[in-house]
């Protein structure tokens, strides 16, 4: 899990997001090395991280008939890492870099990212495991494990070198699913966890808990923010679940 700096950094990411809406700002909203945001008139129309795979790495993974779910999963995917950067963000203004595109509020990702912190920390709530190798234990406490698709994916594919992220850009999954499979596996003690994380006292089923409603201490984004557009979460929650 962050610690307060780089918490109250990802906050000052998500504030600037904000404040470029408001001003109706088009240009590139770089942070630090980790990635950028483009904005067109202060709505997100693109963003990449160098910690999530991007649309043509999803490609594979999805078999529907949406052509735009690739690049809207890989651009939220790419916020939730942005906005919880340590990084600080730095605008510049220019034209806008993609053509047309889904124009996206700062309240949507916001909103999205912490219903996925809200996920990953009811999984295991160690955050240590999201940045280290996976890899796998020799041996398994119990006789039967039930284990996700992806979860058997991970565990077939982990060599002890790549990280979830890493996995994710080689499976053509999202580095969300792949962070909530693997926080799963560790809270089931199929994997070994960083020192910082304990082990969990007694193996778990490592099943992904289904996505809800925000917890009610978590605070939305300022109501003079242009609102979240609950119909597009919506769509990419079902998309998350189906390739999950």
């Amino acid at each position: 899990m962050a610690d307060r700096s780089t918490a109250a950094t990802g906050d000052r990411v998500a504030r600037t997001l904000g404040m470029l809406e408001r001003e109706r700002a088009t240009g590139l909203l770089s942070v630090g090395g980790d990635g950028a945001f483009h904005l067109d008139r202060g709505a997100v129309t693109h963003a990449a991280s160098r910690h999530a795979p991007g649309p043509g790495d999803l490609t594979g993974a999805l078999g529907g008939p949406d052509p735009e779910l690739p690049a809207l999963l890989a651009l939220f995917d790419a916020a939730y890492f942005l906005l919880g950067s340590g990084a600080e963000p730095v605008f510049t203004g220019g034209p806008p870099a993609h053509g047309p595109a889904r124009r996206i509020t700062a309240a949507t990702l916001i909103h999205e990212r912490r219903r996925r912190r809200t996920l990953l920390d009811a999984a295991w709530p160690h955050g240590d495991a999201d940045a280290a190798p996976v890899v796998p234990v020799r041996r398994v406490r119990r006789q039967r494990v039930i284990l996700t698709g992806l979860q058997a994916e991970i565990l077939l594919n982990a060599d002890g070198r790549r990280t979830p992220a890493e996995l994710a850009r080689d499976l053509g999954r999202t580095a969300f699913a792949c962070l909530l499979a693997v926080r799963g596996l560790a809270a089931a003690a199929l994997l070994r966890t960083p020192p910082n994380d304990p082990a969990p006292a007694s193996p778990v089923t490592p099943a992904a808990p289904p996505p809800g409603p925000l917890p009610p201490q978590e605070a939305g984004p300022p109501a003079e923010w242009a609102p979240a557009d609950h119909d597009l979460l919506a769509r990419l929650r079902a998309a998350l679940v189906e390739l999950g």
